[in-house]
């Protein structure tokens, strides 16, 4: 067998291999050999069949097998040899295509390797990490959040007209061409205007009643109501008001603690504080790992896979887009080019993909199980009653299971970085915070 370079420019490389007649034939013969002993063959006792008649029977099967095995075991032979780790799968093609059993093979084989990263001082990479600390105004201005919630707030009887944000008890009736029809009906039902918990136009309906007073509230349906026996169809609800009641808010004590699952209000008040502290870690974290790309990218240069560069600006022009264009489905619209802005952050965020990958590599940076798990049990908490279809959906699903790693695996490289990189804290507001997390999303 035999390899000879064609190409070696930038991350480039082609080559032309060779794989002799007499090699391929020595491959079909050895693997007749081995299948000779378990052959049946009429006319012949169990593994007595003929070399000759096997390979009548399966050579032409075997050469094909052969030449792949031949072909696959060259290229692995070469890259072992070079170190080159191809950017994307190679490209082969067989170069003799009137080609004949008897001839030697003669295949073409292309490819962008991966490019060689220099290693990085991280001690070097200077970076500011803000601070911020849950104040007792914040800790406060939370604690009346939550007492302003649905889940704190009671209502009281009133004899005002009924507004938005008050409780309205009522019975109701509803039908459709004068018939009732199934799940239109309730009684004693304490419904917040407001809360949008019905079909539009039926809490605005509501507004102004009072208790005592009877209403018929006219609506239609949505198009795309769940229940089909009743989407697009205009209704009818008599109803009959019961009470009007108002919001009261809780006073902040104990009692409103214990609504949290807090021992008392202190604990709340600590629990908070947790809360908050790790929302403003998060932003922070957020922040000082987008200094520490910027950084990286401006420090760290090598040459880029182009193949690699043109399928993300690609990407990223097609996601744009139809962020731009949502009433279009699928990819039935015209051609899309990457701009120059397009291909310029591609550049970026390949360059940034290898880099971290190759850090994490030489690092030794994993993605345990436990975490994976962890991050899978997470996912299924957004399907509800259909948890054991989602695993089942992960198990079989290897593209989905890569797309949950990945972040996963970048957050910890960032991390092993950050934990050798010069990094100075900086106490700040939590409106300084807020302002550099929106100068990050205009980004």
């Amino acid at each position: 067998m035999k390899v000879t370079e064609t190409l070696n420019e930038g991350l480039k490389r082609a080559y032309a291999i060779t794989v002799t007649a007499a090699e391929l034939d020595a491959k079909v013969e050895e693997k007749l050999k081995e299948a000779q002993p378990s052959v049946e063959m009429k006319g012949f006792r169990k593994g007595k069949v003929p070399m000759a008649l096997l390979r009548k029977q399966f050579g032409q099967r075997l050469m094909g097998e052969s030449m792949q095995e031949a072909i696959d075991g060259a290229l692995s032979s070469h890259l072992e040899e070079t170190g080159d780790r191809p950017a994307a799968q190679p490209e082969m093609k067989m170069t003799n295509e009137d080609w004949k059993e008897g001839d030697d093979v003669e295949i073409s084989v292309s490819y962008e390797k991966l490019p060689e990263v220099a290693e990085i001082d991280f001690s070097e990479v200077k970076l500011e990490r803000l601070v911020v600390k849950a104040d007792e105004a914040s800790v406060n201005e939370a604690l009346e959040n939550l007492a302003e919630s649905p889940q704190a707030v009671t209502y009281e009887a009133k004899k005002t007209q009924a507004k938005d944000g008050d409780q309205v008890v009522l019975d109701f009736v509803g039908k459709i061409d004068g018939e009732p029809f199934d799940g239109g009906a309730a009684e004693d039902y304490p419904l917040v205007l407001g809360s949008n918990s019905f079909i539009p136009g039926f809490e605005d309906g509501l507004l102004k009643v009072k208790a005592g007073d009877e209403k018929d509230v006219e609506v239609s349906f949505p198009e795309d109501y769940q229940a089909e026996n009743l989407a697009g169809k205009k209704a009818v609800f008599s109803c009959t008001i019961k009470e009007v009641r108002g919001p009261k808010k809780p006073k902040l004590d104990d009692e409103l603690a214990k609504k949290f699952g807090a021992e008392d209000l202190e604990a709340l008040k600590g629990q908070i504080t947790e809360r908050l502290e790790a929302e403003y870690s998060g932003a922070s974290r957020a922040i000082a790992k987008r200094g520490l790309l910027d950084a990286l990218d401006k420090i760290v240069k090598f040459d880029l896979p182009a193949l690699l560069v043109e399928a993300e600006a690609n990407q990223i022009a097609h996601q744009l887009w139809h962020e731009e264009n949502p009433e279009v489905e699928g990819h039935d619209h015209p051609e899309i080019k990457p701009t120059e802005e397009h291909i310029k952050l591609a550049e970026r965020r390949v360059k940034l993909g290898l880099l971290l990958a190759d850090i994490g590599q030489k690092a030794q940076v994993k993605v345990t199980d436990q975490e994976m798990t962890q991050a899978i049990m997470n996912q299924a908490r957004q399907y509800p009653g259909q948890e054991r279809q989602f695993f089942e959906f992960v198990q079989q699903n290897a593209q989905f299971r890569q797309q949950l790693q990945a972040p996963m695996f970048e957050d910890k490289v960032v991390d092993h970085i950050l934990a050798q990189a010069a990094v100075t804290d900086k106490e700040v507001s939590k409106e300084d915070l807020q302002k550099a997390v929106e100068k990050l999303e205009e980004e």
